[in-house]
């Protein structure tokens, strides 16, 4: 059976839609109304799909030393995936309805747990709309399975690291921010505007066609290629305000067939948790 690892089509889901090893994963989030992705999905969904919150699901609770949207410890995680009815078997499939912006934190979490039959849904919950696929709003209880984590150390850096690996030049760090929020002109959602020294922006907008999918694996080749210049993929981190966006760029490196980038998970909200930490403004 051909494994679904980046992105899956609307088309190809909908063949697979009855497969008793497919899992449908809805994550639908609105950071501002951290309730209206559960009401969407209340509302209508994918046949089959379960739905998992990014605040109470894909994170854990914030502290005080902590970004917005913190790792969970990976045996919680690993029974909240159990409970949805997912195991090392399963063919797992994310959803969202913004451009796997919130979606790709799924499919880089289950990565970061060693499970590689994950892929985002291409277009997301519109293109599957658009397409004129069946929706119901019957939620999904699948029978509770055993989820077993094997956590990648690897696959993300800590603040403290990343520190070290910068200031020996060992790293291109790469935020996911829009260009405003990076440059420091506005800052909507957290306390403090700017970015990270010697970080490069690359929005995580520029990775979508207009229609919600990801560009194609040789454009987003050629546009990785343009901001990492001679560095190889693994010498790259990316992160964003909190972790999440930051996971797109990784899908779209990973598409573009660059994979071996790292996630800053705490990314610039945890930054900034420090005033001792160095702040920039300005394009890079």
């Amino acid at each position: 059976m051909a494994e679904y690892q980046g992105l899956v089509s609307a088309r190809e889901l909908r063949r697979h839609l009855e497969a008793e090893e497919w899992r449908i994963v809805d994550t639908r989030f609105r950071l501002a109304d951290p309730g209206a992705g559960r009401a969407l999905y209340d509302q209508q969904h994918i046949p089959g799909a379960v739905y998992l919150h990014l605040d109470d699901d894909l994170s854990a609770p914030v502290t005080a030393q902590s970004g917005r949207h913190p790792l969970p410890e990976p045996a919680i995680f690993a029974s909240r995936l159990g409970a949805a009815g997912i195991d090392r078997r399963t063919q797992v499939v994310v959803y969202d309805d913004a451009g796997g912006g919130i979606a790709s934190r799924l499919w880089w979490m289950m990565r970061w747990l060693g499970h590689r039959r994950v892929a985002v849904l291409d277009g997301g919950f519109p293109a599957w709309e658009a397409a004129g696929y069946p929706v119901t709003a019957e939620a999904s209880s699948p029978d509770r399975r055993k989820f077993l984590a094997r956590p990648d150390d690897g696959a993300h850096i800590s603040v403290a690291a990343l520190r070290r690996a910068m200031a020996q030049g060992d790293v291109l760090l790469v935020d996911a921010r829009e260009a405003p929020r990076f440059a420091g002109e506005t800052e909507p959602i957290d306390a403090v505007a700017g970015h990270i020294p010697a970080a490069v922006n690359l929005p995580w907008q520029c990775n979508l066609s207009e229609d919600g999918r990801l560009l194609s694996k040789d454009q987003l080749r050629a546009l990785w290629r343009s901001r990492l210049g001679s560095r190889a993929p693994d010498q790259v981190v990316c992160m964003c305000g909190s972790g999440v966006t930051a996971c797109l760029a990784l899908l779209a490196m990973e598409v573009a067939g660059l994979g071996g980038a790292r996630l800053y998970a705490g990314s610039w909200s945890e930054w900034i948790r420090d005033p001792g930490r160095p702040i920039a403004s300005g394009p890079d």
